[in-house]
C-alpha cells in the first residue's frame, strides 16, 4: 500500500492531532520520608550535631541540678582543663579512626615522648627546645612504626597497635627506669616543659596555655581535613579504600602520613601532659588510649571510617568532662560516673549504627 493512500494520510493526521493534544507529564517518584528518616539524614550530614545536642542538654540538666556552681566560669574552665589531654590525644585517634583504623598505642606514645623530653632536658642537660623537638621526633618515629606495620605489612590496626602499645610501654619503663622526674627539678632546669600548665584569667575563668594549644590544634587539623586534598584522601581511604585506589589515591601513603601525624600530635600531648601534672611520670596517661576512643565515639565519628568531624571529638571530650564534673558536684560516686560514661559510649555506637542503616 502506497504512503500516498488517502486512508493512510488521514490516519497519520489523526495520530498527530491526538499526540499534540496529549498531556506531556514526566513521571515523578516521590519518597514519603518520615521525621525519623529526615533526622537520620541530618545526623549523617552533620556528624557533630548529635554530640552537640547531648552537650547542651547535659549543661542545662546539671545547671538545674547543681545550680550556679556548675555554670561558674571557673568551673567551666576547669572542665576544659580536665579534657585537654583527652582532646589532644583524641585528635590523633580521630585521624586514625577516619581511615577505618584504631590506635591502642596513643597513650604509650605520649608517655614515652614525655619521658624523652624530661630526661633529655633534666638528666642530660640538653636545651629545653631541643629536648622538646627530641620528644616530637620520638612521637613521629613511633607513628612511622605503626604506619609501616599497617600500610606496608598489612597488619590489622587493632593487632598492630596492641602489640606496639606493649612495646612502647616497655621501652618507656626501661628508659625511665620507672623513676619520676620531680616538678622541682623540671622547674629548675627546663621550665619550658611546664609552660603549658600556666594559666591566664579571662572573666573569672582560668585557661591554661595547654587548653589554648588544644583548641588551636583542632582548628589546624579541621582545616587540613576539610580544605586540602590530603584531607579528602583521608576520608576517601576510610570510606572505601578500593574505590580510592581506583581514583588514583595512594592509600598506603595516606595511611603512613596519618599515623606519623598522629604520633606527632601525641608528642605534643606529652608536652601538655607535663604542663598539666608538673612532673614526668612513666605511669601517667596509662588510660589515654581508651579515653581518646571514648571522646571520638561519643563525638559521632564512625568506627567504620570515612565519616566524622574533628570538632565532634572536641564536643565528645567536653561531654565526658561535663558529665564527670556535674556528677561529682552532685555528690555521685566515681563508680557511677564511670558507669554513666560507659552508657554514653554504648548509646553513641548504637546511634552510629542507626544512622548508617538509615542512609545505606
Amino acid at each position: 500500500m502506497s504512503t500516498t493512500d488517502p486512508k493512510v494520510s488521514t490516519a497519520v493526521l489523526d495520530h498527530d492531532k491526538v499526540a499534540d493534544q496529549a498531556q506531556t507529564y514526566v513521571a515523578k517518584f516521590e519518597r514519603n520520608e518520615t521525621f525519623a528518616h529526615r533526622f537520620q539524614r541530618f545526623l549523617h550530614k552533620y556528624p557533630v550535631a548529635a554530640p552537640s545536642i547531648v552537650l547542651v542538654l547535659a549543661i542545662i540538666a546539671f545547671s538545674l541540678i547543681v545550680g550556679n556552681r556548675f555554670l561558674h566560669p571557673f568551673n567551666l574552665s576547669l572542665v576544659l582543663q580536665q579534657v585537654t589531654i583527652i582532646g589532644v590525644i583524641g585528635i590523633a585517634q580521630t585521624l586514625i579512626i577516619l581511615t577505618a583504623g584504631i590506635d591502642l598505642s596513643v597513650g604509650a606514645i605520649m608517655v614515652l615522648s614525655s619521658v624523652v623530653m624530661g630526661r633529655m632536658a633534666v638528666d642530660y642537660g640538653l636545651d629545653p627546645w631541643l629536648a622538646l623537638l627530641a620528644g616530637i621526633a620520638v612521637g613521629a618515629l613511633t607513628g612511622l612504626i605503626n604506619g609501616l606495620l599497617i600500610a606496608r605489612m598489612k597488619l590489622p590496626p587493632f593487632i598492630a597497635t596492641l602489640g606496639s602499645w606493649n612495646v612502647f610501654f616497655a621501652v618507656n619503663l626501661w628508659y625511665s627506669k620507672s623513676e619520676t622526674i620531680r616538678s622541682q627539678d623540671i622547674n629548675a632546669t627546663a621550665p619550658l616543659l611546664q609552660w603549658l600548665g600556666e594559666t591566664i584569667n579571662v572573666f573569672g575563668a582560668r585557661l591554661t596555655y595547654g587548653s589554648l594549644l588544644m583548641l588551636l590544634l583542632f582548628c589546624v587539623i579541621w582545616y587540613a581535613l576539610n580544605w586540602t586534598a590530603w584531607g579528602r584522601h583521608v576520608y576517601a581511604t576510610g570510606d572505601d579504600p578500593a574505590a580510592a585506589k581506583l581514583a588514583g589515591i595512594r592509600t598506603d601513603r595516606v595511611l603512613l602520613s596519618v599515623y606519623v601525624l598522629a604520633g606527632v600530635v601525641c608528642a605534643i600531648g606529652a608536652w601538655v601532659l607535663i604542663g598539666r601534672i608538673g612532673s614526668v611520670s612513666p605511669q601517667a596517661g596509662y588510660t589515654a588510649n581508651l579515653d581518646s576512643i571514648t571522646a571520638v565515639v561519643i563525638g559521632g565519628c564512625s568506627l567504620f571510617g570515612g565519616r566524622g568531624s574533628i570538632f565532634g571529638t572536641l564536643v565528645g571530650a567536653l561531654v565526658v568532662g561535663v558529665f564527670r564534673n556535674g556528677l561529682a558536684l552532685a555528690g555521685v560516686d566515681v563508680l557511677w560516673q564511670e558507669f554513666t560514661v560507659g552508657i554514653l559510649i554504648i548509646v553513641a555506637v548504637g546511634v552510629d549504627q542507626w544512622i548508617r542503616k538509615g542512609t545505606a
